[in-house]
């Protein structure tokens, strides 16, 4: 059994633990707790890849899946799991790289920015994690894993009291090594990321910014 693979088995056993814990308490206080997911598309960093391979500017897709619980009015805190595929530009060597990375964050609602606008909320959110890289095809054996700091900005439109929809744009910076031998680089990746996500997110306990 792999490294990534008891990763990710453990990080869907916590989600699944929180969400039945969390679904079980009172759910009087609005907005404290949402379970989150998202689609959209990924720009990995050119300096995250050897000589003679790069990638596509634009890759599709990225998926992220999270559970945020909000302790405080303005202050909470989310655990996520991102799924993100890129491949190589065309005039380049053939590869395709599964980024997959796991995160805790702080969230901050700075929804104050934007409350002139009705249903409208602003959530910032930050925190370290791991990425875990994995080469498809001939370089399979490339796979590499390092820590990592992403941090984003969510601006949420509210369609009922427990259902927004949101736009998502994070930067994840990699905290890696140089590939040596350099061959180890060869179809996988050790840069940074950034990904720009369309979601929703179901508010288990409501939704205050939805209004009424």
């Amino acid at each position: 059994m792999t490294l990534n693979f008891k990763l990710n088995t453990r990080f869907w056993f916590v989600l699944a633990f929180l969400f039945y814990g969390f679904s079980s308490f009172s759910q009087s206080d609005t907005s404290t707790i949402k379970a989150q997911f998202a689609l959209g598309v990924n720009s990995p960093s050119s300096n995250g890849f050897v000589d003679d391979f790069e990638a596509n500017s634009i890759n599709f897709p990225s998926i992220n899946l999270g559970l945020q619980y909000m302790f405080r009015p303005q202050i909470g805190a989310k655990l996520d799991f991102g799924y993100n595929r890129f491949s190589n530009l065309g005039n380049t060597p053939e590869f395709k790289v599964n980024y997959s990375r796991i995160n805790a964050q702080l969230v901050y609602d700075a929804s104050i920015i934007s409350s002139f606008l009705n249903k409208t909320g602003v959530f910032i959110h930050g925190g370290p994690g791991l990425s875990m890289i994995k080469p498809l095809d001939d370089y399979g054996e490339n796979k590499t894993s390092y820590l990592n700091a992403m941090g984003g900005v969510e601006v949420h439109y509210g369609i009922s009291d427990r259902l927004s929809i949101y736009l998502d744009t994070a930067y994840i910076f990699g905290f890696s090594k140089d590939f040596k031998p350099v061959s180890d680089g060869f179809g996988s990746f050790n840069g940074d990321l950034l990904t720009v996500t369309f979601g929703a997110s179901i508010s288990l306990s409501g939704c205050y910014y939805c209004g009424d």
